[in-house]
């Protein structure tokens, strides 16, 4: 058991101190005062009388078992052993203070001392009618303190809580669970519960107990499973675990669910915290809802904000990441997970504290801050959400109470046989609830625009990643998980509900049909989902050289087959540049120049495409080596004092102009998920590696996209154009000079000939041109 670190404190006991351990790991140099009443939970006989005689200090003395069971941490109701309790004789008052060499009852400024039972344990009968306010003077060997009695308190938790918490229908469950200062009956302090069904007894143990639990109970609220406990004058800053006894006498120390600040890691405590943010984004959320998703521009730069600028906080990356966001015209930005993680190279996507912003970057409220300022320049967040697993770390969900909890207890539903995590047993209300509560604290708490939600195949498969004999089929015979399925229908429901103008985005690979489809229609819900099939089929094609394309021509058309059966993003993402991938400009083939050249003619290429866009940091300015977590994007290639700062320079400019474009022009994002919004132009132009399609707005306005994906030019292309003639004008050239490009074709008007129009289509590059 870790216990507490005495220099951290005032009270720290005069006697030497016996290091314990957790049964997990806890990251605190945490002590045990020893001498006369170091054994705080050995069932001791000191200072006990027979039952039928009195106490030291006249009160009856306690039954073996409930003094075992107290002192153990196993007591389910220690609120009826402990605080004050009228009788025939008066009002007998109970205290468990370890290491305590006394304690007295204060009512109405007159003191009194209650005798030892040994073990911590004071007692004493006054005679009362009534219980009276009280307080406790508590004497240690250095010093006393005068203190309010934690059980002299009713439970701070309401009827209707343990209710809908039983129901699995508390959509604010942050507000019921976990560590709220408060005031209570008049108090000052912080109310702690903890849902933890199998458990024989929960106790709070933190920076004001020495990190053990003995002196702090909590009490059973019936068959809901939750532990409640009122400590007064605890507050905000407080480190603090709950110590539980499991059904078989083993105690350990795991963190709070619900918690939400933490411990920056390693460390592992659970911290009190209370939100001061007052939000000025006030204006952008009355008008997040004006235009549905799928008819707005949608263009997002993903970022992992721990290595976008390395060692900003989050209030220092408030300076700098709202300004280089709304300067490169992107919409949305995309947060990868935000929520705590013990190990920084999962990249945020092996959870441990659901509810918490990752402290190595500040506060909660220091990361309100910066989601306030990215709204105030007119920036939606969306944040990476990670419900299809959690890590086995011993002092954090996984066996909570001893128990499988959060996880299944069939080991073949329960073990990730990807990641080495447990997956969460999605068909117990109460985590369905942890969960679905968790989108909307996100949303609601911190004012995100957006939940793309991670793993969505590996949670839709009971055969996902496993052999035969390794899953279980469903009631009807199937590998569809319908828990997972009812589960996010009722997570995108009941957010789409609560939250006006959010968006939920699903990270789905498979054909799983009606993803985005209404929950009322029988489909997941979801309003995007990203479009894995073109994103791997038109990097498939463009890591060929230009000769071998022509074979695999149908890779970048293919897609228009299902463009409409969901909602899209197309990505380009943090996983597509690791692990081996290379960066988006190292795929490409050729030398320098035709690489910068492919890599700019395929995002004008993926920008015109139906769907929204998503790239990740580093890609915009054509970053050549892969992504690290530890150092970021390569920064230094636009620093003008290296050599070939121009050329990444131009890829930037670029990525700018497309995205001002684009927000410009209705055609581009207004009909993405209507088929009538768009129309080939030229699609089986094999041998030129040639295509060219027409976008439409909702008023018929066109706009025409010609991609040249060869290193030849091409003089006076033919291309088909709506009947009118007149002429069309170039909007965007990605090979431009001043992009990096050799500038074939120039900013001219063409005029069509009726309905046709002859264009120079430069070398490897993308070309948009609308009617003049």
């Amino acid at each position: 058991m870790a216990l507490r670190d005495p220099s951290r404190s005032q009270h720290s006991p005069p006697v030497p101190a016996e290091a314990l351990r957790p049964g997990g790991r806890s990251g605190h140099d945490s002590r045990r005062p020893s001498g006369k009443h170091s054994s705080a939970v050995r069932r001791a006989t000191t200072g006990r009388s027979d039952p039928g005689r009195r106490g030291p200090g006249g009160a009856a003395p306690l039954e073996e078992a409930d003094r075992a069971r107290l002192l153990s941490g196993a007591h389910h109701d220690p609120h009826a052993l402990l605080g004050a309790h009228p009788g025939p004789d008066g009002v007998t008052f109970r205290v468990l203070r370890p290491f305590a060499r006394g304690v007295s009852v204060v009512v109405d400024g007159r003191r009194t001392p209650l005798g030892s039972e040994g073990d911590g344990l004071f007692s004493g009968v006054l005679p009362l009618d009534a219980v009276p306010e009280y307080t406790l003077v508590v004497s240690y060997d250095d010093a006393e303190y005068e203190v309010q009695d934690p059980y002299r308190f009713l439970p701070a938790l309401g009827e209707f809580d343990l209710h809908l918490i039983s129901e699995g229908r508390h959509e604010q469950l942050w507000k019921a669970l976990g560590a709220e200062p408060m005031e209570h009956q008049g108090v000052t302090g912080t109310r702690f519960t903890v849902w933890a069904p199998n458990a024989q007894g929960v106790r709070v143990a933190g920076d004001f107990s020495y990190w053990d639990g003995t002196a702090f109970p909590m009490r059973s609220l019936g068959s809901s499973g939750v532990w409640e406990l009122f400590l007064p004058g605890i507050g905000e800053g407080e480190r603090y675990k709950f110590e539980i006894t499991t059904r078989w006498g083993a105690r350990f120390l795991k963190v709070d669910p619900m918690a939400r600040h933490t411990e920056a890691p390693p460390a592992t405590a659970s911290v009190v915290t209370a939100s001061h943010h007052q939000w000025g984004d006030q204006e952008w959320l009355a008008h997040r809802a004006d235009t549905p998703v799928h008819e707005a521009p949608f263009s997002v730069y993903e970022v992992h904000l721990p290595s976008w600028r390395p060692g900003l906080t989050y209030r220092e990356l408030a300076e700098h990441l709202p300004p280089y966001v709304k300067e490169m015209g992107f919409t949305h930005v995309e947060l990868m997970p935000v929520a705590e993680h013990p190990f920084g190279g999962s990249w945020g996507y092996q959870v441990t504290g659901f509810y918490a912003p990752t402290a190595r970057l500040g506060t909660p409220d220091d990361f309100k801050h910066l989601v306030d300022r990215l709204h105030q320049a007119g920036i939606g967040v969306i944040m990476d959400w990670v419900p299809a697993h959690f890590p086995r770390d011993d002092w954090a969900l996984a066996r909570f109470d001893g128990y499988p909890m959060y996880e299944p207890g069939d080991s073949r539903r329960a073990d990730h046989p990807d990641w080495g995590t447990f997956e969460f047993d999605l068909g117990r209300t109460e985590v369905r609830n942890f969960l679905v509560a968790n989108a909307v604290y996100w949303c609601e708490e911190f004012h995100i625009d957006g939940l793309r939600v991670d793993a969505v195949a590996s949670m839709l498969y009971l055969d996902y990643s496993r052999e035969d004999g390794q899953w279980a089929p469903n009631a009807y015979g199937g590998r569809e998980d319908l828990d997972a399925v009812r589960f996010l229908q009722e997570m995108n429901a009941t957010l789409y509900r609560r939250v006006p103008g959010v968006v939920t985005i699903a990270e789905e690979s498979t054909d799983w049909g009606g993803v985005t489809q209404p929950t009322e229609w029988g489909g997941l819900g979801f309003g995007l989902k990203w479009n894995m099939g073109w994103m791997h089929d038109s990097l498939g094609y463009m890591s060929k050289e230009p000769v071998h394309r022509k074979y695999h021509h149908n890779e970048m058309t293919f897609a228009m087959v299902y463009a409409y059966s969901e909602n899209y993003v197309l990505p380009i993402s943090h996983d597509e540049v690791v692990h081996g991938k290379q960066a988006l400009v190292s795929k490409m083939p050729g030398d320098w120049w035709q690489r910068r050249a492919n890599h700019r003619a395929y995002l004008g290429f993926m920008w015109a495409h139906p769907g929204k866009q998503l790239l990740f940091m580093g890609q915009e300015f054509a970053q050549g080596a892969e992504w690290s977590v530890d150092h970021g994007p390569d920064w230094w290639l636009l620093d003008p004092a290296y050599g070939a700062e121009a050329d990444h320079r131009g890829v930037r400019d670029l990525v700018r102009d497309l995205n001002s474009v684009y927000r410009a022009t209705p055609a581009l994002w207004q009909r993405d998920s209507d088929p009538g919004g768009f129309r080939w132009v030229t699609v089986d132009a094999a041998e030129d590696n040639v295509f060219a399609f027409l976008r439409f707005a909702a008023d018929g306005a066109p706009l025409l996209s010609v991609s040249n994906f060869s290193p030849v030019v091409r003089s006076e292309y033919g291309l088909w154009v709506p009947e009118g003639g007149g002429a069309w004008e170039e909007v965007l050239n990605t090979d431009a000079a001043g992009y990096g490009g050799s500038d074939v074709a120039g900013l001219r008007p063409v005029r069509s000939d009726g309905d046709s129009l002859r264009l120079t289509l430069p070398p490897l590059a993308t070309v948009w041109l609308r009617p003049a």
